[in-house]
């Protein structure tokens, strides 16, 4: 059996808006279903945020998000967690980089590193903090 691990991202209403960023960052399609498609809001104002949504690329690439629940509090809090790409193509790690970093905050320039031959971490538009890194060569 295999266990997959994906992000999901919680917003206050910007959900639809962040997986539309997202699935253009990624060349992919949004998956998205409303609290209204769903019945599970009487509020009108609610009828149009997103209760699930999901993008995913053929490459394994999936992140998850919703608009939380009416009522529900909601605090993004500043650096409780980072979603990490870590891939074996430069040219896709810098595809992602490229469509994640439209009006985000540059928090480490990608390029060579320590660590990889390119990495680098932004927060995006929507105070989402990436960090994207080339699996290293493994010593043989």
């Amino acid at each position: 059996m295999t266990i997959a691990t994906t992000p999901h991202l919680n917003f206050d209403g910007d959900a639809r808006a962040a997986l539309d960023f997202y699935a253009t960052a990624f060349g992919a399609e949004v998956q998205a279903m409303t609290y209204g498609a769903m019945g599970a809001v009487q509020d009108p104002e609610w009828t149009d945020r997103v209760i699930w949504g999901q993008v995913e690329t053929a490459s394994g690439i999936r992140v998850m998000a919703f608009d939380v629940w009416p009522g529900q509090p909601y605090d993004q809090g500043s650096n409780a967690f980072y979603v990490y790409l870590l891939g074996d193509d430069a040219g896709e790690i810098t595809r992602a980089w490229q469509g994640l970093s439209d009006g985000a905050e540059i928090r480490q320039p990608l390029g060579p590193s320590a660590w990889s031959t390119l990495a680098g971490q932004l927060r995006d538009r929507f105070g989402v903090v990436w960090q994207l890194d080339v699996r290293a060569p493994q010593p043989s």
